[in-house]
């Protein structure tokens, strides 16, 4: 048995989902970080990108949520979701992300930008220039080397293509070695900058790898699965976590190409990533926040009118078939969209950005019920994502809603 959609009236009524950007835990929707703190205690302001996905942005942003830094944000434009906004290029000319402001002065560059902040407010634990910091972060660079080598090159033989893994597992291996030495799950003996230099990278290969070559990076090595189990307890990490699905469309444009081996687990991986069921992949594993709907509900309701803006469907059709897709999300019960609507309700399931529009697990039940809803009627696709851009995702759109 089918039922009718709820109305958005009704549906706001199923959530009171709210967060305090301010002062309540890491989010992406932040514009000021205070931590209990005055607005005249700010010294820095972040300079990252719209999308919350840039990862030397993350690498930043990690660092002054550990460190309860009060800072502001400003949101920028990476240039393969759109224009990048000319106020921006006019404090850095290059473009390039992420930049602070710290007591008036300019600092540009991740490494650098640590540095500086170091001085300023001491390090996180182990410092980017304490002696057992610098051998990890050339190791990072290793590993972030080896893993281009392996995901971003076409590949003239079977033989080139295993050389280029074993490459990266050998790699791999050394850091398991690192990992196994230290007293708990961190590559030092507490959380310290070393884990925020190695977060960004290591959770984009752990999404990539996973779909472009059938190799799951967090389940075949242990050392990697404790190090992401204890990165995931903390709220700052979480805040600042992506979904599989958002790194495996965002990389390609942003690393010239990311390249398919064409064995048969990575086919079962890009099909589950790209359709689902979503619930249960390697990407994250902490038990499920029992408020995930209700926050999937608030954020769709939040932006509804952009959202049915943006869509390649009509506004009427698009809207009900909307609202059947968050009634089932709701309620549990089925509702059959409109003909017609399940290429929509697939380009929305498609274009859900993680951490930008909501977390981890209220995506994954947002895209769920929008593949669900849109199976009762079809199995059309929507618009494919670009490979070169993702001028699809262009925040210009929602800047200001």
């Amino acid at each position: 048995m089918t039922v009718a959609p709820l109305s958005w009236q009704e549906l706001e009524a199923l959530t009171d989902f709210q967060i305090d950007t301010i002062n309540g835990p890491t989010n992406a929707q932040a514009q000021l970080r205070l931590f209990g703190h005055t607005e005249a205690d700010v010294r820095v302001t972040l300079y990252r990108d719209n999308h919350a996905w840039c990862p030397y942005c993350q690498k930043i942003w990690l660092w002054l949520e550990e460190k309860q830094i009060p800072y502001r944000i400003k949101k920028v434009t990476m240039f393969c979701y759109g224009k990048k906004e000319s106020w921006y290029k006019r404090l850095v000319p290059s473009g390039m992300l992420p930049a602070i402001e710290l007591d008036g002065s300019l600092i540009t560059e991740s490494d650098y930008i640590l540095i500086a902040l170091e001085r300023v407010f001491g390090p996180l634990e182990w410092g980017m220039e304490d002696p057992r910091v610098i051998p990890l972060r050339n190791l990072e660079r290793i590993l972030f080397r080896a893993w281009c080598s392996w995901l971003c090159y076409r590949t003239r033989s079977s033989r080139e293509e295993q050389y280029n893994r074993d490459q990266f597992i050998k790699v791999v291996a050394a850091i398991e070695d690192v990992l196994s030495r230290t007293s708990g799950p961190y590559f030092l003996d507490k959380f310290s900058t070393v884990d925020v230099i190695f977060t960004p990278y290591v959770e984009r290969m752990n999404a990539s790898l996973y779909y472009y070559k059938g190799y799951s990076l967090r389940e075949e090595n242990p050392g990697f699965g404790a190090w992401f189990d204890a990165m995931e307890s903390r709220p700052t990490y979480r805040g600042t976590q992506s979904d599989f699905h958002t790194h495996v469309h965002d990389l390609p444009p942003q690393m010239g190409g990311c390249w398919e081996n064409g064995e048969p687990q990575m086919l079962v991986n890009k099909a589950r990533v790209d359709r689902g069921p979503w619930a249960g992949l390697p990407d994250v594993t902490y038990p499920e926040p029992e408020n995930s709907r209700a926050e999937a509900l608030q954020r769709v309701i939040k932006h509804r009118q952009n959202i049915i803006k943006v869509n390649p469907a009509s506004d009427k059709l698009f809207d009900e078939a909307l609202r059947c897709a968050l009634t089932r999300m709701m309620t549990g019960e089925v509702c059959t969209p409109p003909q017609g609507s399940d290429p929509a309700l697939r380009y929305l399931r498609d274009r859900i950005n993680v951490p930008r529009d909501m977390s981890i697990y209220a995506a994954k039940r947002l895209r769920q019920s929008l593949e669900e809803t849109a199976a009762l009627i079809g199995d059309r696709q929507g618009q494919a994502i670009p490979f070169n851009h993702r001028r699809d995702q262009d925040p210009a759109n929602f800047a200001r809603n």
